[in-house]
């Protein structure tokens, strides 16, 4: 009995060990597990015909310090043209005056890859007749810099300032996010000082917490994080401003659950739609095909330019 008593323990002793090593090694290293960059853009919007100006955009790091980012803006399609005139490679664009094209999409893109992985995206914004400006955050791509939190809101921030610098109005903008990008998008309308179009959250979550919690249940999450990117509790300062917005979600996202996606939309209490999407996390944009573009449609159709129609819930 002694024996059995001792190994139990024995037992015991290596599960509390075993979970002791596993939290501490989240604690130490969790910005792996958040932030997964990829420093090789092996991919352009070139690479499936759509005209492009390449950015450089000043932003700043977790200290202050000034660092550059990588963006891309992608114009609307030109009427009557089949392509639109190839933009100067590199700096500023010129353009002054009403922007071209339905509107523009601030694009903030997951955790993973770079601007490389989401030309798709890009061509079904551009099908749609949007204006896009997508941005890599710092330590992603050929940005400088290491990705933070407050790095990754900097960035936001610096490409938004851009599109209005460019001559875009405000109610003309529609800030889009998958995954990540979600709450650096949703962070981005909320304290934006002018109301924006509308905002867009793709196979987002409430929080890192939140999500963590879900994800890792045995383990002290919520006291661990480092991170927060809290969307949940912007949602009563969102909906102050009136700001449309479209939550889309699959229930089969094998990796940010779908429930976190409903709570969004469900807490939301300002003019929303619900877009259900099919397939995993990274590919059910595409998996859904038409449905989609269709989606996305009908919501840049009513905050563009249906403007103080009263949005449908789903």
């Amino acid at each position: 009995m002694s024996g059995l008593f001792a190994l139990l323990k024995w037992i015991v002793g290596l599960g509390a060990l075993l979970w002791l090593a596993i939290a501490a090694w989240m604690a130490l290293f969790q910005s792996r597990l958040v932030y997964q960059p990829m420093r090789s853009v092996t991919g352009s919007p070139r690479d499936v015909d759509l005209a492009y100006e390449e950015l450089r955009l000043r932003s700043r790091d977790a200290s202050g310090a000034p660092v550059w980012i990588q963006a891309w803006f992608v114009p609307a399609p030109q009427v009557g043209k089949a392509k639109p005139a190839p933009l100067p490679a590199m700096g500023k664009s010129g353009h002054s005056g009403p922007s071209p094209g339905r509107g523009t999409v601030l694009f903030c893109h997951g955790n993973a890859g770079n601007l490389g992985h989401r030309l798709e995206t890009l061509q079904i914004l551009h099908r749609l007749g949007m204006n896009v400006l997508i941005f890599d955050y710092q330590g992603y791509g050929e940005s400088q810099g290491r990705p933070s939190e407050t790095g990754t809101l900097a960035d936001a921030g610096t490409a938004l300032q851009w599109v209005l610098e460019r001559g875009e109005r405000p109610e003309r903008i529609v800030v889009m996010g998958r995954s990540l990008g979600g709450a650096v998008a949703a962070t981005l309308a909320a304290q934006c000082s002018s109301p924006l179009a509308g905002l867009v959250l793709e196979s987002t979550f409430t929080s890192i917490p939140d999500m963590g919690a879900l994800l890792y249940p045995w383990l002290p999450v919520r006291l661990l994080s480092r991170y927060q990117y809290d969307t949940l509790k912007l949602l009563p300062a969102l909906a102050e401003k009136n700001l449309p917005l479209l939550v889309i979600h699959s229930p089969e996202d094998d990796i940010v659950p779908a429930e976190l996606g409903r709570t969004l939309y469900e807490a939301y209490d300002g003019p929303k739609q619900f877009m259900e999407i099919s397939g995993n996390h990274n590919q059910g944009f595409l998996l859904t095909g038409p449905a989609y573009d269709q989606s996305l449609d009908r919501f840049f159709r009513d905050v563009l330019e249906k403007r103080g129609s009263k949005l449908s819930e789903s």
